[in-house]
């Protein structure tokens, strides 16, 4: 008799140990997912922030040209348009960022760092360790 009972709490101890597996599985692919649609939401966040950042500054660019060009013809030297050659840089990157290729050039960047140069990752005092967070959590309290 005992040994039906023994087996019996064996099975559901087994059926107990595979459903909180599939739990544990099912909850890291959930948290996965929702950290990639936050890191998506923060890439969207950035891109459109460049695309309203070069709205401004390209209107601010054309202010600038337009009367750097009115100037340069009323006094006949070319000096007050001499500031839209470095504004011209700084437009050629913010249009870069915001509809260009940069940030599939940033992306291929960090994919070779991660694959090449992994060494640079490498935090100072390394990964942080249950009993490191524990020792701060302590000490903050003051025990």
């Amino acid at each position: 008799m005992g040994s039906i009972v023994g087996k019996a709490m064996d099975d559901n101890l087994a059926k107990m140990q595979e459903f909180q597996l599939n739990t544990m599985k099912m909850q890291l692919e959930r948290q996965l997912q929702m950290q990639n649609q936050m890191r998506e939401r923060m890439m969207a966040m950035q891109i459109s922030r460049a695309r309203e950042t070069l709205n401004y500054f390209g209107a601010f660019y054309a202010l600038v040209a337009v009367g750097g060009l009115g100037a340069t013809l009323k006094r006949k030297t070319p000096t007050p348009i001499l500031p839209l050659v470095p504004l011209t840089f700084i437009l050629a990157y913010q249009y870069d960022m915001a509809y260009g290729t940069m940030i599939q050039r940033m992306r291929e960047g960090s994919e070779h760092i991660i694959s090449d140069e992994y060494d640079l990752l490498n935090l100072p005092a390394g990964l942080p360790t249950f009993e490191t967070i524990e020792a701060a959590r302590l000490k903050q309290k003051g025990e």
